[in-house]
């Protein structure tokens, strides 16, 4: 590709790699110490704010955002970027009605709350398929740094997915979730870093801003109109506020790695306060990369570097550009690609973390406690002890599914499907859970297991119809090239496109997996409580705290929920007149608001 990194770039991105794993031994040997399972995995309860709103961010908007969001303003265009409206919309959501629930639990895993509300049969089928969510994605998102340093210098794949699976796991292992929280408040400087440098290098060469913006606007990339409500639409306001809204909440409101790091802060207003300070960064991250892909096609506005041969994916398109563009100057290079790297590895810490803590304590705490004769449970140095192995078997584990991931094509889609698949089910079942006080475990179940086979049915059945690029030009392009590519690139003609030949279900676009997933989870799992209680097959006797099933736990249920439900059972007060009882007052039972009158009636006659 005619140019390489140089030895100040590989200087910097070895410097970044060191300061991980640095940060890493610190909190293992000098800074607090992680001597119990909470200090290791919720770093003790003890964070700040700061930290936590920048690793929420830095968690999953990682090289997935940085190479893909920027692709996909490059390849389709902005209607994208009206995601942000729903992140706005779904975060007083999730910090005002689903975290309270959490925060309440004080546990390390977040489906312990399903076992106290349905039963051990939710909480495991649950982090099952959180664990299925987060093995599909570790493989793409270690893939797509290593992409990138091929991209740019040719160094060998697999020794770029080895070095950041080697380093993300050795700091996360050994440093715990403080390491991990610490790392990810530079790492997330440094992603800023690397879009903010693509986009003043387009700035400098084309010699304002306003020229990007008018070549984006005159080749068809500007397009913020499409109001249509057709689900095969692949971006459209409905697909990105309410499509973007149960992505976003699937993610930031029951996500076990997302949840975790809202619990290492010292109470529930902080844990707000990172949520909302966690809202403009996130958006400045995905609207400045939305833009950066815009740079990036004025710059190849006449010759599509896929087109023209010289990369084979669109996703190697960005790391081109800083070739391109960035050589001159000392170092840029090296800081775009470290900022990649840091993307990844922010997003693999938090994923080791969060199934070491959803192993620990869904799987191997009750296993143990099944299979001891005594019923004991493990101690808390054994299970620091496993939370650790965990954290290295997940890492070796990712290595090894990055290998894998070659084969997956465009980053962006491929990630939000996989979330959305799995997401959208888990969110209907939380919801289900936390909002109907009907709901049983088997209708849940039931749900969430309908909701997946449909959502993996409709994610991953073949044929799909092919996805139509905007026009791309070669008429700057050098006369000797073959262009070999325009085959698979060139623009569908719509007379040729038939996408009515393909199944309806698999034309739907990804964005809508979230949405479909959680209606069927949670009205699908309504509706099987309903007939699981009607034929007396299951009840919802665990929402109780007393046989007679009077009294509910009140904390299981969202905030306005649960004060309703308080409400209804206030104690029922009767005024003996005498002085036996304490005040003359003795309470005798729970009782609903609409028994108060009764009583008084009783009282009186």
């Amino acid at each position: 590709m005619g140019a390489t990194l140089g030895a100040w770039d590989y200087a910097i991105l070895a410097v970044v790699l060191i300061i991980s794993v640095l940060i890493g031994l610190y909190y293992r040997f000098v800074g607090q110490r992680q001597s119990t399972t909470t200090d290791y995995l919720l770093a003790g309860r003890s964070m700040g704010v700061t930290p936590v709103a920048f690793s929420l961010m830095a968690s999953f908007m990682s090289a997935i955002t940085i190479l893909g969001v920027s692709m996909e303003n490059y390849q389709f265009g902005t209607m994208f970027v009206m995601i942000n409206l729903s992140y706005v919309i779904s975060t007083p959501i999730a910090a005002y009605l689903i975290l309270p629930v959490f925060f309440r639990l004080k546990t390390a895993s977040v489906y312990e709350y399903l076992e106290l509300r349905f039963g051990y049969g939710a909480r495991l089928a649950a982090s099952v398929s959180f664990s299925l969510q987060m093995i599909l994605y570790m493989g793409i998102v270690v893939y797509a740094p290593a992409l990138a340093l091929e991209a740019v210098t040719g160094v060998n794949q697999i020794f770029s997915i080895v070095i950041v699976g080697v380093v993300c796991t050795f700091y996360a292992t050994i440093g715990g979730m403080k390491a991990v929280l610490v790392t990810d408040i530079y790492q997330s400087l440094l992603m800023f870093v690397a879009v903010f440098s693509v986009i003043i290098c387009a700035w400098v060469k084309s010699g304002s801003l306003g020229e990007i913006w008018r070549t984006a606007q005159e080749n068809g990339r500007i397009d913020f109109t499409n109001f249509s409500v057709d689900p095969t639409e692949r971006h459209t306001w409905f697909t990105q506020i309410l499509g973007g809204c149960a992505t976003y909440l699937a993610i930031y409101g029951v996500n076990q790695a997302q949840v975790q790091r809202l619990l290492a802060v010292r109470n529930l207003s902080s844990a707000q306060a990172a949520l909302w300070w966690c809202l403009p960064i996130l958006c400045l991250l995905s609207l400045s990369t939305c833009f950066s892909g815009l740079c990036i096609y004025w710059y190849y506005r006449d010759c599509d570097p896929v087109l023209e041969g010289r990369v084979n994916s669109r996703d190697q398109v960005m790391p081109l550009f800083v070739v391109d563009t960035m050589g001159e100057y000392t170092g840029l290079a090296g800081l775009f690609v470290s900022g990649i790297f840091c993307a990844s590895l922010s997003t693999i810490s938090s994923i080791i973390s969060s199934l070491a803590a959803v192993t620990l304590e869904d799987y191997l705490k009750p296993l143990f406690k099944c299979c001891s004769s005594r019923g004991g449970s493990l101690s808390d140095r054994q299970t620091l002890l496993y939370s650790k192995l965990l954290s290295v078997f997940y890492g070796l584990l990712c290595i090894g599914l990055a290998f894998l991931a070659g084969s997956i094509g465009g980053l962006l889609q491929a990630a939000l499907s996989i979330f959305g698949i799995v997401g959208g089910p888990l969110l209907g079942l939380f919801t289900l859970g936390m909002y109907v006080t009907s709901a049983n475990q088997k209708g849940a179940v039931g749900g969430l297991l309908i909701s997946l086979a449909l959502c993996f049915w409709i994610g991953f059945g073949q044929p799909k119809p092919p996805l139509v690029s905007l026009p791309m030009s070669t008429a700057g392009c050098p006369i000797d090239k073959s262009y070999a590519s325009d085959a698979f690139y060139v623009k569908v003609k719509p007379e040729q496109r038939q996408d009515e030949d393909y199944f309806y279900l698999y034309r739907i676009s990804y964005m809508w997996y979230a949405a479909l997933g959680f209606l069927v989870a949670f009205f699908g799992g309504w509706l099987i409580s309903w007939l699981c209680a009607l034929l007396k097959w299951d009840d919802n006797r665990r929402i109780y705290q007393d046989a007679e099933c009077t009294l509910i736990k009140h904390d299981l249920f969202v905030p306005p929920l649960a004060k309703r439900l308080q409400r209804r059972q206030m104690p029922r007060l009767v005024v003996t007149g005498t002085s036996s009882e304490i005040g003359g007052i003795a309470v005798v039972a729970p009782l609903r608001l609409d028994q108060i009158e009764w009583e008084k009636q009783k009282d009186v006659a």
